[in-house]
């Protein structure tokens, strides 16, 4: 492991395990002084010939006082991208990480909204949660596809127990809710408009759940995204 410069840190690829299909987890070096809250982000880079110009923006899913550090992504085989390129490495490979920068803060007790890999800032900061013991009533609502696309499932239903809520838009099952994050299911699920909400996930998906929200009575400035 080198520290390259002030920005820029050279890190090692301890382990990497297959959460879902096509999701793993990377375990890294941490370089020494090197601080971020839950929820935050860096951009990394491949250190290999050919990738170095390529930073992509990746949340931290491990807490601020483990030894190491943790990502959690998506790997997209059919764009042939930093992600495909990502899913080809092995241990002992290296990344490139830079500053810390903020995604999604965590400003008190309400309602998490996740489509997909959009969950991974939720992670972090359900974790540390845990670690502080004050989970409290929060609650995650979390949209996939199909049920292999779950990401962590059994790591949130340990932590959330009820308050974890998982829906399917391609898939039917007998556990889980069909269909989509629309106004009528937020008014099922949600009785109190007045606390906060966290939202993750593609564009399209945060405005739409966004702007239904603000029409169900929620405060806009208690509704978090992700800030860049």
């Amino acid at each position: 492991m080198e520290d390259h410069s002030k920005d820029e840190h050279i890190v090692r690829i301890q382990k990497i395990k297959d959460i879902t299909h096509n999701v793993k987890q990377f375990t890294v070096d941490r370089p020494g002084d090197y601080k971020f809250e839950p929820g935050q982000a860096t951009d990394v880079v491949i250190n290999k010939a050919g990738w170095q110009g390529e930073r992509r923006p990746f949340m931290f899913t491990g807490l601020n006082d483990w030894d190491h550090l943790e990502f959690t992504i998506k790997i997209y085989r059919d764009h042939k991208g930093v992600t495909n390129q990502l899913g080809t490495l092995h241990a002992g490979d290296e990344l490139i990480l830079h500053d810390v920068f903020g995604a999604i803060k965590y400003s008190g007790e309400g309602v998490f909204i996740a489509g997909g890999a959009g969950v991974t800032p939720f992670i972090a900061i359900f974790r540390q949660l845990q670690k502080d013991g004050r989970l409290g009533k929060n609650k995650l609502i979390f949209s996939n596809k199909t049920e292999s696309d779950i990401i962590l499932k059994d790591e949130f239903e340990k932590m959330l127990c009820d308050n974890f809520i998982n829906l399917l838009t391609n898939e039917k099952t007998e556990q889980y809710h069909y269909g989509m994050i629309d106004m009528a299911y937020l008014k099922v699920k949600i009785d109190n408009f007045s606390q906060y909400f966290y939202i993750c996930g593609p564009d399209p998906m945060v405005k739409s759940v966004e702007k239904t929200l603000i029409e169900l009575g929620a405060d806009k400035g208690k509704i978090v995204v992700e800030q860049v």
